[in-house]
């Protein structure tokens, strides 16, 4: 199949999906994303359609997830003017310790699950201790992002069980958090919700009414030398160039002076991470040369998300079916437990980690920490929707220090990795100690505050 077949193919769904959702008020008011509709369409029609979608064909759309997730993390840094590090901290300390105790109690459950319970019992693949943060934490992006890892442990079935933990918690992410909000609210803990029935008819299609439509990114060149557009997605590219340039190196390097070593981290490291570290360099450069101003964030945002849709209805489309089924007992014990674990950091932990508005900045790492980024914005613009509380700068500071690290950054990325070569018991033990260190820093910060 063409690359013009697939980009085509890829469109159809995506708007269909769109349609759907404006169609459809139950899908509306699941606050289903178009791509993941589009996706299930895909999914439906490659399985019953299988002469006019060959094998070749969903081969060739698996394909598009491991690239666009390059793009996504490029993107991350170009066009953000970072606040000092004292200000970022002091706003979104207890934000940073929420998230991390959140991935790290992820790590946590899935690896002792894994052990203890699903190894035992249904003979998987020690691979599925990480399947948790990384389809819940990570999303699709990240499952495809780590596509070459797990070809490279040869667990190819790890792909089509992380789509389906990403699949999952994006729906638990919406459809619990929607739950909780509504508890919230009968509780007095909330005083702004919004909820669906406040919303205008556009509103819930996902449409902006002609006169409200926001700006899409700033143009910060002339078009007669070249198009705007086209001059932020080449810094992308070569943000990418950069990352693969890294991961390449340290392959090469690793090999060169570690020849015996029979730890080779870098081997299956996918290019991602890489990518994000590529942006921040280009970033810290244009900075650097004062010429920072020529890359507009705004725009950085709109190809991420661009690539974030075409990612997801990919993903979705293309999930083995077969070996979701295969596993389906030991998916909903960790997928359970997973949000089990988030509900309960919500309700119980939340409350006394968070000083001021602490439901809107639970509900934003919920949402983030189950679904997607986008997904604990939608949250927390349901319950704050005019930013009156601290949350959202907390929520989006507490991200510049956490995605570098999980979620799809470079521990989620090397976690596979090590796994493999250490052992779930030895990951445990690191999963567990980190999720300890943090619940004493996130609880210490929270005596000290008080006594001031």
């Amino acid at each position: 199949m063409t690359a013009i077949t697939v980009f085509c193919l890829l469109s159809v769904l995506l708007v269909f999906g769109k349609t759907l959702r404006v169609l459809i008020p139950v899908l509306q008011r699941c606050y289903l994303p178009s791509s993941v509709i589009g996706g299930v369409i895909g999914l439906t029609a490659f399985q019953c359609f299988p002469e006019i979608f060959p094998a070749d064909c969903i081969a060739a759309v698996g394909k598009i997830p491991g690239f666009m997730i390059n793009v996504v993390f490029a993107t991350l840094f170009l066009g953000v003017v970072t606040p000092p590090l004292k200000k970022i901290f002091q706003t979104a300390f207890p934000q940073l310790c929420f998230g991390q105790i959140l991935a790290w109690g992820q790590y946590t459950i899935g690896f002792a699950l894994a052990g203890f319970l699903l190894i035992p019992l249904f003979g998987v693949n020690p691979g599925f201790g990480n399947l948790l943060e990384i389809g819940f934490q990570g999303g699709h992006g990240t499952v495809s992002g780590m596509a070459e890892s797990f070809h490279s442990f040869n667990w190819e079935d790890g792909i089509a069980l992380g789509y389906t933990v990403a699949t999952a918690g994006m729906i638990v992410g919406v459809a619990l958090g929607v739950v909780l909000i509504n508890w919230a609210g009968r509780r007095g803990y909330v005083k702004n919700i919004r909820s669906f029935g406040d919303q205008s008819k556009l509103q819930q299609q996902g449409i902006y009414h002609r006169k409200a439509r926001p700006n899409a990114g700033w143009q910060t060149v002339y078009c007669d030398s070249i198009d705007s557009l086209a001059w932020h997605i080449s810094l992308v590219g070569i943000a990418i160039l950069i990352g693969f340039g890294i991961q390449k190196g340290l392959q090469i390097g690793e090999i060169k002076f570690f020849p015996d070593n029979s730890i080779q981290i870098f081997k299956g490291f996918p290019l991602f991470p890489f990518c994000m570290i590529g942006g921040l360099l280009i970033q810290k450069t244009s900075q650097a040369c004062k010429i920072n101003s020529l890359i507009d964030h705004g725009q950085m945002q709109r190809i991420a998300g661009a690539a974030l849709d075409f990612l997801v209805v990919a993903a979705m489309a293309t999930i083995k079916l077969k070996v979701v089924m295969a596993n389906w007992q030991a998916l909903l014990i960790l997928i359970a437990a997973g949000t089990v674990f988030a509900v309960a950091m919500v309700i119980f932990a939340a409350p006394k980690l968070f000083k001021e508005s602490w439901f809107e900045c639970a509900i934003a790492d919920f949402g983030q920490a189950t679904g997607v980024t986008a997904t604990g914005l939608l949250l927390l613009r349901a319950v704050d929707p005019e930013s009156k509380t601290c949350a959202a700068q907390a929520f989006g500071y507490k991200q510049l220090l956490h995605e570098p690290v999980m979620g799809g950054g470079l521990w989620t990325a090397l976690a596979l990795t090590l796994l493999y070569k250490l052992g779930w018991q030895t990951m445990l033990i690191i999963s567990a100690s980190a999720l300890v260190i943090w619940v004493i820093i996130a609880f210490s910060h929270c005596k000290l505050r008080d006594r001031k």
